[in-house]
């Protein structure tokens, strides 16, 4: 099943990039990027109650709310960055450029999280690295 959602958020984050384009045209990159953050925020917690989740909220502990917050502060400045490369630069460009955080994700996922990557995977982030530098070079 995850294997699904996972290839939902690779639509919707194709899709995404697009409506951000066009939504971009005549705004600031740090405008949209917060009225998109409100209408993440409101789906979530929408998604929160819809889901029953809500007691979950009362089982957290510290450790887990400080790398969520984390990992929050990170979303926003990659989103603020995002933005701002989308306002400027070719989706073409910008979304395979943003998307080697699929290569960096790997390496910090070895380093910190201690995961092991079989030669199959390692020779994929290399194709994956190139594929992106191929595609920004080509541009």
């Amino acid at each position: 099943m995850w294997m699904l959602f996972a290839a939902g958020s690779a639509v919707f984050a194709g899709a995404s990039a697009i409506l951000a384009k066009m939504g971009l045209r005549d705004t600031d990159s740090s405008v949209a990027t917060a009225l998109r953050t409100v209408v993440v925020l409101v789906f979530s917690w929408i998604m929160v109650f819809v889901s029953g989740s809500f007691a979950g909220i009362a089982e957290l502990d510290a450790r887990t709310v400080l790398f969520l917050v984390l990992s929050g502060l990170c979303t926003g400045a990659s989103w603020l960055c995002y933005f701002r490369a989308l306002k400027d630069g070719p989706v073409s460009v910008v979304v395979p450029i943003d998307k080697l955080s699929v290569t960096v994700t790997v390496l910090f996922s070895a380093v910190f999280l201690k995961e092991r990557l079989s030669v199959k995977g390692m020779l994929g982030i290399v194709l994956i690295t190139a594929g992106t530098l191929m595609t920004v070079l080509g541009a």
